[in-house]
């Protein structure tokens, strides 16, 4: 039994030493069974085939006719037929430069396949490069413990106790222990840039903590009623979403402890929040998910507002929704998942574009648009889909998962979109993996599960100098409002 709430660095046990662990990505698999079928295809269907020859037919002599003589000359004599061509065209037996007496066994436009340049394939890394025994951490579909900041600090709620990872040091330090309390952390999320974390408990208190002064800033006695699942942040408002169903609204700036707005429109306990990521005009979207399978978008500006567009059979616009009060409701309301709703990702390189992840009962990734209401695509995952996250240096997306029906469980996947091609599935955690955030540079990524482990691994690619580039400060399209 373990004593102590700690972040041990061990080395990777997942999978062992004796495991022969394949070198190539499923990517190049792909590519090389690709051109092994375009040879094969080549090989067996060439581009120009010879059309086969015909013997000469033998001229049909009526009976009585009179034999005919045949020319003098030789016989037994070897030539072509005047204007005929040869049956196999471009044959020279006598010249060295024949496919007769070619080295490979393959044709030379099959040659030139295989010979062609290659495109770079990006190899992904099969296991974690670093691996922390997270003791106690919570196997619970709808809490929210791990979260990494912009200034590369891991935030990560275990029982009582909140601990802080400093990635380039990897130092551990405790930022708060509330069993004197007798309370539990249930979520734990970073303001967009800076050091303050705030801190979701179970019995529905909201703290806000400096954790570069390990201090307490605030505390929010009453926050909800109920234990606080999801937290996200939008500048300096602090929305927090909770079992009690109800979506809250806060300045932490100011000091009343009463949310400024406040949102129903979930029927059971809310467990997933994220503004949009653009920082522009869309800023103000909220998306959350509940144990209702709802996803609904809200509009801080003004969610009573008619919806326009088009929308799906199943898709509630705002203000029709039943038991809508004269609270701000839903700007959009999405009803296609089966299963209890926790994971939710803005695309950051397409604007209002939302993916959202359901259950054991839904198994299926669904893509939105927010603007118009409408479902873009759905993707049967075949496994509980536990977390989202989009790639900030490519146009990826990496999916945690849990329950399957399947062999494959509790695997991290990696899709490229909006093909939806698997670029990769990693494998290591023993249980769900719940949690999942990204650091700052957009390279790595973390993941929790409740075999108490959390596993950084290798995702994404460097940032090109391209997007470098594009990062100007000057660009007020992607500054907060």
């Amino acid at each position: 039994m373990r004593t102590a709430y700690n972040l041990l660095e061990e080395t990777p046990t997942t999978p062992s030493k004796n495991r022969i662990i394949p070198s190539e990505s499923d990517a190049a698999k792909e590519q090389a069974n690709s051109l092994f079928n375009q040879v094969l295809h080549n090989e067996v269907t060439p581009a120009t085939t010879v059309a086969p020859t015909s013997p000469t037919r033998v001229r049909f002599q009526p009976a009585g006719a009179a034999p005919t003589t045949p020319s003098k000359g030789r016989i037994f004599n070897y030539f072509s037929t005047p204007g005929s061509e040869p049956s196999t065209p471009g044959r020279r037996l006598d010249s060295t430069a024949d496919q007769a007496y070619a080295l490979s066994p393959v044709r030379p436009d099959s040659q030139a396949i295989l010979n062609s340049p290659r495109k770079q394939l990006r190899t992904v890394p099969k296991t974690p490069y670093r691996v922390l025994d997270a003791p106690e951490l919570a196997d619970d579909f709808y809490l929210n413990l791990v979260d990494w900041s912009s200034t590369n600090v891991l935030g990560v709620g275990l029982g009582s106790c909140v601990y802080l990872w400093t990635a380039h040091t990897a130092a551990v330090s405790k930022l708060c222990d509330l069993a004197a309390r007798n309370d539990t952390i249930s979520s734990v999320s970073w303001v967009q840039r800076g050091s303050t974390l705030a801190v979701g408990t179970l019995s529905g208190r909201l703290h806000i903590y400096d954790a570069n002064k390990l201090q307490l800033l605030r505390t929010y006695q009453n926050a909800h009623t109920q234990r606080i699942g999801a937290l996200a942040w939008n500048d300096w408002i602090l929305t927090s979403g909770s079992r009690d169903r109800y979506i809250h609204h806060r300045d932490v700036r100011e000091k009343k402890q009463e949310p400024f707005k406040r949102f129903q429109g979930h029927k059971q306990e809310v467990c997933g929040l994220k503004w949009s990521s653009d920082g522009g005009t869309e800023s103000a979207y909220l998306a959350s998910g509940g144990n209702d399978n709802k996803v609904c978008i809200w509009d801080v500006r003004g969610s009573k507002r008619p919806g326009h567009g088009r929308h799906s059979s199943r898709t509630s616009l705002a203000g029709n929704d039943e038991g809508s009060s004269t609270q701000d409701v839903p700007l959009w309301k999405f009803h296609e998942h089966t299963a209890a709703v926790k994971a939710l990702a803005w695309d950051p390189h397409q604007a209002n574009t939302l993916a959202t992840g359901g259950g054991t009962q839904d198994k299926h990734i669904r893509f939105w648009n927010t603007s118009t209401g409408s479902m873009i695509e759905a993707l049967d995952t075949g496994s509980q889909v536990c977390n989202l996250l989009w790639s900030l240096n490519s146009h990826e997306l990496v999916s945690t998962h849990g329950f399957s029906s399947a062999a494959a469980q509790n695997q991290i996947c990696l899709w490229k979109y909006p093909q939806m091609d698997q670029v990769a599935s990693l494998s290591g955690h023993t249980h769900r993996v719940l949690y999942l955030a990204m650091s700052p540079d957009g390279e790595t990524i973390v993941t929790g599960a409740g075999d108490e482990t959390l596993r950084f691994w290798n995702a994404f690619p460097k940032k090109s100098k391209t997007d470098q580039s594009k990062d100007s400060k000057l660009d007020f399209s992607k500054q907060m409002r």
